[in-house]
């Protein structure tokens, strides 16, 4: 599968911007949400091809979003990056078992982004 759109998902606008910044200059069309209801509307919008979930958000938490965007069959096979300054190894393993295909930790090296990137595609 081609990865071409990305939904970003993360509560600081700081963040939106570096990530938007650097997917975009690598040719990727970015979309961005700043919560859960937020990227629940840019779902059901249009279906991207890979998101990147931050974990600290207020209201729903990233753990729980990427939990319950696995569960839904109309966006279970969309490949979640969790992207989090949480970098205990038992959050990973969390992340990765709520559905999460990688785990990348903040502040996000961009070659390292992309290499994980480039293995789902």
């Amino acid at each position: 599968m081609a990865i071409h759109n990305i939904l970003v998902i993360d509560d600081s606008k700081t963040e939106l911007m570096f990530l938007t910044d650097i997917l975009q200059k690598k040719g990727f069309a970015v979309r961005t949400a700043e919560n859960a209801e937020d990227a629940l509307q840019r779902l059901s919008d249009a279906k991207p091809d890979l998101i990147l979930m931050d974990v600290v958000m207020p209201g729903q938490n990233g753990f729980q979003l990427t939990r319950s965007i696995n569960r839904n069959p109309d966006y279970a096979d969309i490949p979640i990056i969790m992207c989090t300054s949480k970098n205990l190894e038992t959050d990973r393993v969390w992340g990765l078992r709520q559905g999460a295909r990688d785990y990348i930790t903040k502040p996000v090296n961009a070659r390292d982004l992309m290499a994980k990137i480039k293995a789902l595609g």
